[in-house]
């Protein structure tokens, strides 16, 4: 018998939870998961990765605001859909599990994957509220990092029982680390710090370009060889590359906006940086450490799970221009310690993140859920 699990989402888009959400579609068997993806607003055609079976899409289009027609064409959806199992994610799809109860859907899983720059940690008293609200009505939670496990239980008093840890995976054959010279783009002796991701306020990335201008001005005798790229879209792009114009080292770095061959942008880089405010487990730092490259990351949320100090990367404080110039310095004239810490990274990926045992992670999930209100 084939399982009809609806996944409801504010907005599919380009970003880490969509690329896991991707990735288990992907994977998970059809002839044991049909899967529906409803967003409470829109969708994007990011959903074209999605290549191993069909998965239809609604989009409800909810406007700004308290309305709660989306509540009703959401409930008529789901009455016309009947699914077997419901899984929302994040705050912004929670108030869902309550519409998928009055429409008689028994069998619901919710995951936290990461909090928003509105509420960093997890306590803002209305969202809590509602969370405890919500709580009753669902069967099984699913927190992307131990962080988040231990806010849920701690903070919104999950019973421990309710709670399943399972780590985004990675595609260790689609990223994997560069032989051979660089891709055409900087000199083969720079060495090239990059990010990619959604550029808004909770990446900070303005802390990123900063601390490379910073850099820039007490050694420039290392413009020679240090570069930036910034991949992504997003409000931050503009005050970036003002920054970066303002310096006058606009030349030195790259702000292409959105792409969509990030693997092949993790080989044009020696460093990968993410220097957000939190993170649940960022999809991007996965893909890098399977690109065998160092991480400098923020020392916030799931990033400690991933990037160990000294031994594939470097973590930082959030918001530490200076810090994290330090950071940038460490590697800049270390080839040895790039090439070290990045196969430490590759093997870290391996062993620990693979796409299979995600899925297989969240199969037996749905399948607890499942098999409790049968």
């Amino acid at each position: 018998m084939t399982a009809h699990i609806v996944h409801v989402v504010h907005r599919f888009d380009t970003g880490g939870m969509e690329n896991g959400m991707v990735n288990l579609f992907n994977t998970l068997p059809p002839e044991r998961y049909r899967h529906t993806v409803v967003a409470l607003t829109d969708f994007s055609d990011f959903r074209h990765r999605i290549t191993a079976q069909r998965v239809d899409f609604h989009a409800l289009h909810r406007a700004p605001g308290h309305g709660l027609g989306w509540t009703v064409r959401l409930w008529k959806l789901l009455r016309r859909l009947k699914p077997d199992l419901v899984h929302t994610r994040n705050l912004a799809a929670l108030e869902a599990q309550f519409v998928a109860a009055a429409a008689g859907i028994r069998a619901t899983v919710h995951g936290e994957h990461g909090r928003d720059v509105f509420d960093l940690y997890g306590r803002n008293w209305k969202y809590n509220l509602l969370r405890r609200a919500a709580r009753p009505f669902v069967s099984n939670y699913i927190a992307v990092s131990e962080d988040l496990e231990t806010w849920l239980r701690l903070a919104i008093h999950v019973p421990p029982r309710k709670i399943h840890q399972i780590y985004n995976g990675v595609d260790s054959e689609k990223f994997r680390p560069r032989t051979g010279p660089r891709p055409a783009f900087a000199h083969p002796e720079s060495v090239v710090f990059g990010s990619v991701g959604r550029m808004v306020e909770v990446k900070d990335y303005p802390t990123l370009t900063a601390a490379f201008i910073q850099l820039m001005r007490q050694q420039p005798e290392r413009s020679e060889r240090a570069r930036l790229v910034i991949v992504g879209d997003g409000p931050t792009r503009a005050a970036c590359l003002d920054l970066l114009q303002g310096a006058g080292l606009a030349h030195l770095a790259w702000l292409p906006g959105e792409r969509h061959d990030i693997a092949d942008i993790m080989q044009m880089l020696d460093v990968f940086v993410l220097p957000s405010k939190n993170e649940g487990i960022s999809n991007t730092i996965l893909e890098a450490l399977a690109s065998g490259l160092p991480v400098i990351a923020t020392a916030v949320g799931g990033n400690v799970e991933l990037v160990e100090d000294g031994v594939n990367g470097i973590l930082v404080q959030p918001g530490d221009v200076a810090g994290m110039a330090q950071a940038l310095l460490g590697y800049l004239d270390a080839p040895a310690r790039i090439a070290e810490h990045g196969a430490n990274a590759r093997r870290h990926a391996e062993q620990r993140f693979s796409i299979p045992a995600m899925a297989e992670a969240y199969a037996t999930v749905y399948d607890q859920t499942l098999g409790r209100w049968r």
